[in-house]
């Protein structure tokens, strides 16, 4: 069994299908995925929920390679609104970041793998899955660009694999609320994390490829990155951007996938837009 959390709402729903599309080409194992969400259009108008159809219709999607696989759709909005109140709900990364430092308080097993909803699976997920946490809070791979710019043995929070019995009993995601809850962070759920932790795990890059993706792969990760050429800059293109996926990050290994999710979009837009 593969437990997983995304977090996000309506509009990025695409980036989930997308990883689970990957994620089901390399594993046909039980799969347990929780969508965690929240209505937030205080903020932005389209911070609405993930759908129930969205949900159910990932689950029949989930079902087809595995019939004991499941999706389970978590609405936090409440619980979010209660606990994650302070300087960080307006910034660069949307609220949905911050929806992992709830796994605490949350209906979830005791082992759980966090993803962003921009990655997208090269390998067997069971290969990082199954790594053993039993001594460590949570495990993480350095982050890129964090490393040159913040901090040797800083960390990328986009796939974390979570120990949430070690990580209740040290109280990680209490002091990690305490945080973001009273001081802001350009980067709040992962700095919060790294401020926070007891013991963690570093992972090897090829569980979360912040560059181009090579053969050991396990999981890419579309998030900001930086090219010196022809001059410098930051960009930040995501795996559902597919034009820009080819064309500016030279990436085509995902292509069978994109095949088969257009089919999807062609026919079941209303459910996905």
């Amino acid at each position: 069994m593969v437990n997983i959390m995304f977090s996000g709402n309506k509009a990025i729903f695409k980036g989930i299908l997308l990883a689970t599309l990957s994620i089901l080409k390399h594993y046909k194992g039980d799969l347990t995925i929780y969508l965690t969400t929240l209505n937030y259009q205080e903020i932005k108008e389209n911070f609405i929920c993930i759908t129930p159809k969205q949900a159910e219709f990932l689950d029949e999607i989930v079902k087809k390679v595995n019939p004991n696989s499941k999706v389970v759709l978590m609405d936090v909005t409440s619980l979010f609104k209660q606990l994650l109140s302070g300087k960080n709900q307006n910034n660069d990364y949307t609220p949905y970041t911050l929806i992992r430092l709830l796994t605490d308080k949350l209906e979830l097993p005791d082992k759980i793998l966090y993803l962003d909803s921009d990655i997208m699976a090269c390998n067997d997920i069971s290969l990082l899955y199954n790594i053993d946490i039993e001594n460590y809070e949570f495990a993480a791979a350095l982050d890129y660009m964090g490393k040159f710019w913040i901090a040797k043995d800083y960390f990328n929070a986009g796939v974390t694999l979570f120990n949430r019995k070690l990580a209740i009993e040290n109280h990680l995601f209490e002091k990690c609320r305490q945080l973001v809850n009273t001081k802001w962070f350009k980067m709040p759920d992962q700095s919060a994390l790294y401020k926070s932790k007891t013991k963690m795990l570093i992972l090897d890059r090829k569980f979360n490829e912040q560059r181009t993706p090579v053969a050991d792969t396990v999981v890419k990760h579309f998030n900001k990155g930086i090219k010196w050429i022809p001059f410098f800059h930051i960009y930040n293109i995501k795996q559902w951007q597919i034009d820009k996926v080819h064309k500016k990050l030279k990436i085509f290994c995902f292509d069978d996938i994109y095949e088969e999710y257009n089919k999807i979009i062609e026919q079941n837009s209303s459910i996905i837009d």
